[in-house]
């Protein structure tokens, strides 16, 4: 049986959602490796839209979740409350400001953050099954309050970000954007991405690394 992996969107768009690029090298390293996926997002209203071409908030604009995730997935999505982690062999989050606007209110408060309900409980599930999880970008910032104190994780050099990581219990480790850290004793992936580069072929490379990772884990947990 083909390997599956569940695949949670936070929004279309680096600014205000996922990330389309990150989430693109995702599929495309999965498609490479022969593994299936289904993608999910929070049906749930965006916490703001950003003009991608002015980098500006669209004032008065309002737009759902689920519906801008369906633009990044092509229409085949379902609403985040319905993944089961029984139904997957691993997990996978694309970083980009959905991650710390939408499910977590982390661009406001920091690391006094708090992250949606919805999005807890579909990591409670995979971490409870010790199923892996994949992060990328700037998702490893939810480790600490999604999966529990001590798990290392990183966001390459982006100093903001991993100081936040270590205050709220999480253990960052520096690196580039195409390397990855892994937590053997807690099952987490995770690679800087488009955090730490502008370069698609340098975040590429971390990505790949994580999905193949997250491959060879599944197939020892099957072992």
């Amino acid at each position: 049986m083909s390997k599956q992996v569940a695949i949670i969107l936070t929004g279309c768009g680096a600014l205000d959602g996922a990330d389309t690029h990150e989430t693109t090298l995702v599929l495309l390293r999965l498609e490479q490796k022969g593994i299936d996926y289904r993608f999910f997002a929070p049906d749930i209203p965006q916490h703001e839209v950003i003009n991608h071409r002015t980098g500006e908030v669209a004032e008065g604009e309002e737009r759902n979740v689920l519906d801008e995730s369906a633009r990044l997935a092509r229409g085949g999505i379902s609403a985040l409350a319905s993944l089961d982690a029984h139904d997957f062999d691993a997990v996978i989050l694309p970083g980009g400001e959905g991650v710390v606007k939408n499910v977590s209110d982390f661009s406001q408060a920091g690391a006094s953050m708090q992250v949606i309900a919805a999005l807890s409980e579909a990591l409670s599930g995979f971490s409870q099954a010790a199923k892996p999880v994949g992060l990328l970008g700037i998702a490893p910032v939810l480790a600490p309050r999604l999966l529990g104190d001590g798990i290392s994780v990183t966001v390459g050099r982006h100093h903001g970000v991993s100081g936040a990581i270590s205050t709220m219990g999480g253990l960052h480790r520096s690196g580039e954007a195409d390397d990855i850290v892994v937590d053997f004793e807690h099952r987490v992936v995770s690679t800087p991405a488009l955090i730490q580069t502008a370069r698609l072929s340098e975040a590429a490379a971390g990505i790949f690394k994580l999905v193949d990772r997250i491959s060879e884990m599944i197939e020892t947990q099957a072992a």
